[in-house]
C-alpha cells in the first residue's frame, strides 16, 4: 500500500535525524529548515509523528492483508 511506504520513508527520515541527534547532537531537519521552531521543521516533525502512528497499525494487521501487496 502506498501509505505504508510513505509512512516508512518518513520514519526512516525521523530515525536518521534522531540518530544524528543522539550521536552528534546535530538535528538535520532543524539545520535544513532553519531551526526547530521553524514552520517547515515543525511540519516535518509532525509528519514523522503521524507516520509513526500509522505504522502502529502494521503491528495489528493480519498477514493476509500484507501478502496482497
Amino acid at each position: 500500500m502506498l501509505m505504508d511506504r510513505i509512512a516508512l520513508a518518513l520514519l526512516i527520515v525521523g530515525g536518521v535525524n534522531w540518530g544524528s541527534v543522539g550521536l552528534f547532537r546535530f538535528d538535520i531537519v532543524a539545520w535544513l529548515f532553519g531551526g526547530q521552531t521553524a514552520t517547515v521543521s515543525r511540519v516535518v516533525y509532525t509528519l514523522v509523528g503521524l507516520a509513526a502512528l500509522w505504522c502502529v497499525s502494521l503491528l495489528f494487521r493480519s498477514d493476509a492483508i500484507l501478502d496482497e501487496e
